[in-house]
């Protein structure tokens, strides 16, 4: 944990700008966002699920509301278009969430930790990573998002023996656990502390 946080300090105050400003956007989207708004950043995680943010980030400006309206064929084509590795089985997954417009706003300002247990059972395409990375999003500040790059952090300064290959509910708290630790010795909530995370891999702050 030392050798980490002696990095994360390094950094500190470079990506602290950064951090604060994508932040307070996420804040904004929970707090100000419709239903649609947060129903195409539920769709952006369903996306980045076994591929990546930059992905994420792409077909989310390309498609726009149309995660909300677009047929299951338009939005597959749309996704493909876009590059995804499974156009047909995340729109598949997106077209069937939709259900959840005129919930996420309550969801995002639930308890945590009871909406993300509600969208890993109930939601297409959103585990325990998606769920904590779609609150997140949405401004929540108490959960951690355990991407490939945060796990093999915490290995590389072993923080767990092995990277998980897969979840379950007990796995990923206890995991989470963990980082909040290092977290709160670094003083920032966790959804934060990804973002500092992040800058430390890539040298930017994405979402």
């Amino acid at each position: 944990m030392e050798e980490l946080l002696k990095e994360l300090e390094k950094i500190r105050k470079e990506a602290k700008p950064l951090v604060e400003e994508r932040f307070e956007e996420f804040k904004k989207l929970g707090r100000e966002g419709t239903e649609e708004d947060l129903f195409c950043e539920l769709s952006f995680c369903v996306l980045t699920a076994n591929w990546s943010a930059e992905g994420g980030i792409r077909a989310q400006k390309k498609i726009g509301d149309g995660f909300v309206h677009l047929s299951l064929e338009e939005l597959a084509e749309k996704l493909k278009e876009a590059g995804h590795r499974y156009p047909q089985k995340r729109a598949e997954f997106i077209v069937a969430n939709r259900w959840l417009i005129g919930k996420l706003k309550d969801l995002v300002n639930g308890d945590p930790f009871l909406s993300r247990e509600f969208l890993v059972k109930n939601a297409k395409g959103i585990g325990w990573k998606e769920a904590s990375h779609f609150l997140r999003n949405a401004g929540v500040e108490d959960l951690a998002i355990l991407d490939k790059h945060v796990l093999r952090l915490m290995k590389k300064h072993g923080l767990i023996q092995e990277i998980p290959k897969g979840w379950t509910r007990n796995k990923y708290l206890y995991v989470e656990s963990i980082l909040r630790r290092v977290a709160e010795r670094f003083g920032e909530p966790l959804g934060k502390f990804d973002l500092y995370l992040w800058y430390l891999v890539k040298g930017r702050v994405d979402k």
